[in-house]
């Protein structure tokens, strides 16, 4: 259908633990609430999810989605194969993808208006991030022919722009195109937001999080000219937004953006000069400084561990996120996550959505803080 858009999911995996099937759990409930939204918007035609989990299956295509069923082993999946597999069988022109829990903030309006941006274009790729993204809409669909499939959905936006010569532009920064449901850290910002979607609201109220930290770290920012620090890939949007809008002093150490997208973080090439500091003065005194120098805190703690060389396993990167130090295995993030939950101030840890969409979700829960605004 060329005059509509075809919207494209994909979310699947092998969960293991306990903590993985909670946030997987989460994940599910996400996509159904956006398939509700989609479902308002007269510019999209058909809604396509390839996925591995049965039920999940069984929930969409009672609401009307074509169900791809994906039985390849994740070990053996590649992502680019499998969306140009379903591009070209089903004759896709418009396509608006997106990973199963991205943007689980995103309004009806801001999903209507990337399809019309689509719907009045030529040719054309849009995405979230010039790097990594969440959510690319890109049309004709005879693009995925021109590249080489990617193996990872969050650099396709770069491999279309790069193979094909043509224009890629950026959606405009909201929290709703921004925040994306990665890791724990997300769960707790989800479950503190009022903008979450029903579903999602009552998986999420089952879970029972302990929002403490980011209860007390909320309250940082609601004040006066207070201090917060942010380490990781913290990008300047996500800055600015915070000045625009809270009384709020910053200490930024933004390092190895695009870690991910570029390969450093797989061959191990990422360093950090944050994570020199920590090995230079010790774990103790690295937290002794960040309490002097800032109120609360906002680590995008991947970054630290590839540099630290801790190939940690999904199960205790998310133990360390929500600051459970007692289950975790690994000796050095242990202590890590125990110095972090026993911190005279709140910090946070996660991933790149943490200092990213969720710090942009928290700015848009408190609101403008400035008496002109």
């Amino acid at each position: 259908m060329k005059d509509k858009v075809s919207v494209v999911l994909f979310e699947g995996g092998e969960p293991l633990s306990e903590i993985e099937k909670e946030l997987v759990a989460v994940r599910q409930a996400v996509l159904l609430d956006n398939i509700m939204k989609m479902q308002q918007i007269p510019e999209v035609g058909g809604i396509y999810l390839l996925t591995n989990y049965p039920l999940l299956a069984e929930e969409a295509a009672e609401m009307g989605v074509t169900i791809w069923k994906n039985e390849i082993p994740e070990e053996k999946f590649h992502f680019g194969n499998e969306l140009s597999n379903l591009i070209n069988r089903e004759k896709l022109e418009n396509i608006f993808y997106m990973g199963g829990a991205s943007i689980p903030l995103v309004t009806v309006s801001e999903l209507q208006e990337i399809c019309l941006l689509l719907l009045n274009s030529e040719s054309i790729i849009y995405a979230n991030n010039a790097q990594s993204a969440d959510i690319i809409a890109f049309t004709p669909g005879s693009l995925i022919n021109q590249i080489e499939p990617p193996k990872m959905d969050n650099i396709l936006g770069m491999t279309l722009r790069d193979s094909t010569g043509v224009q890629q532009k950026l959606f405009k920064n909201t929290a709703g195109l921004l925040f994306d449901l990665d890791t724990p850290a997300d769960l707790l910002v989800l479950a503190g937001s009022p903008f979450t979607g029903l579903r999602a609201r009552r998986v999420l109220d089952g879970l029972q999080l302990d929002l403490s930290r980011l209860d007390k770290a909320k309250e940082v920012l609601r004040g006066d000219y207070e201090e917060a620090l942010i380490l990781g890939r913290v990008g300047a949007p996500v800055i600015a937004r915070i000045n625009q809008n809270l009384k709020l002093r910053l200490r930024i150490f933004s390092e190895e953006r695009g870690m991910k997208a570029l390969g450093r973080e797989e061959s191990g090439e990422a360093i950090s000069l944050m994570g020199f500091f920590l090995e230079e003065v010790g774990l103790n005194k690295f937290i002794k400084y960040l309490e002097r120098v800032a109120q609360c805190a906002f680590l995008d703690t991947r970054v630290l561990m590839i540099h630290l060389g801790q190939r940690l396993s999904a199960e205790e990167r998310f133990l360390s996120d929500l600051g459970r130090w007692q289950e975790m295995k690994n000796p050095v993030m242990r202590e890590f996550t125990r110095a972090v939950v026993e911190s005279e101030i709140p910090i946070l840890c996660g991933g790149h959505s943490l200092v990213l969409g969720g710090l942009w979700a928290l700015v848009d829960e408190i609101g403008p803080t400035h008496d002109h605004w």
